[in-house]
């Protein structure tokens, strides 16, 4: 199991959906800055985080619907992780699961460097990738 090792001032966990995305921001301190759930949309997110951009990450849980985060992060050179479901439950443990905990508790586990890294397939394999997935679907 790798960890990521985030040195940004503030740190962005998100619990992803299809149509919301509950978004938790803190800064080194473990501050909360940020705690609300939005509509999942990447320019609406970027016009409400304009002051934290200079030095902000991002992180998310494995999921299917990551992709389009990735690539519009990358594209913004925001550093964006992409987190190990299976491992972060076992870190953090608990019986709650609601999104508005799920995404302090990404946020927490960036912030303090116990991030257990997932792989984010590059846009160029995503397409090979997708194809042995349906394959045993």
């Amino acid at each position: 199991m790798r960890f990521a090792q985030i040195n940004s001032k503030y740190i962005f966990g998100i619990d992803l959906h299809a149509w919301e995305m509950y978004v938790c921001a803190m800064n080194e301190k473990g501050e909360i800055l940020f705690h609300r759930n939005m509509r999942t949309d990447f320019y609406r997110f970027k016009e409400k985080m304009k002051s934290f951009l200079p030095d902000l990450a991002v992180g998310v849980d494995s999921t299917h619907m990551y992709y389009w985060l990735a690539d519009l992060c990358k594209e913004e050179g925001i550093p964006f992780f992409l987190g190990h479901a299976y491992y972060m439950k076992t870190i953090h443990g608990g019986k709650s699961k609601t999104a508005r905990l799920d995404c302090r508790k990404i946020t927490n586990l960036m912030r303090t460097n116990y991030y257990p890294l997932a792989y984010a397939y590059p846009k160029e394999m995503r397409g090979t990738r997708d194809l042995e997935i349906d394959q045993y679907a």
